[in-house]
């Protein structure tokens, strides 16, 4: 279907501190601050070889949600096959260009209500 593998998983958290201290303490991952992406500043978790495998969201206390899991992030090849099957299964989807410099995105809810971002750097 295109997907190649899994890019991230973004984790909703009401403090972003003493989670990125457990995920580098436990896993050895390092945490940075990413950039300012959405109207927020993006809180990554990178592996040895530079790859962001965990990102953070800060959670508001009280907001609605589907869970600790904001969403799940797949690397992707050949887009144009990929939105003929949504189109073909009728799943309405959001599609963005270069939120994320030389990828496009395409994101739509699983029926869990778990956000999926398909990332394709083929364009």
């Amino acid at each position: 279907m295109g997907v190649v593998g899994l890019d991230h998983v973004n984790i909703r958290t009401l403090d972003v501190a003493a989670s990125a201290k457990f995920y580098e303490e436990v896993l050895g991952l390092t945490y940075q601050q990413g950039p300012a992406i959405m109207g927020g500043h993006a809180h990554w978790l990178y592996d040895d070889d530079g790859n962001a495998l965990i990102h953070f969201r800060v959670m508001e206390p009280g907001a609605t949600h589907s869970g600790a899991i904001d969403h799940v992030a797949l690397r992707c090849r050949d887009r144009a096959r990929v939105k003929a099957r949504l189109d073909e299964l009728e799943i309405e989807y959001t599609e963005a260009d270069n939120l994320v410099p030389g990828v496009v995105q395409i994101f739509f809810p699983d029926p869990h209500g778990v956000m999926l971002e398909l990332n394709f750097a083929d364009g």
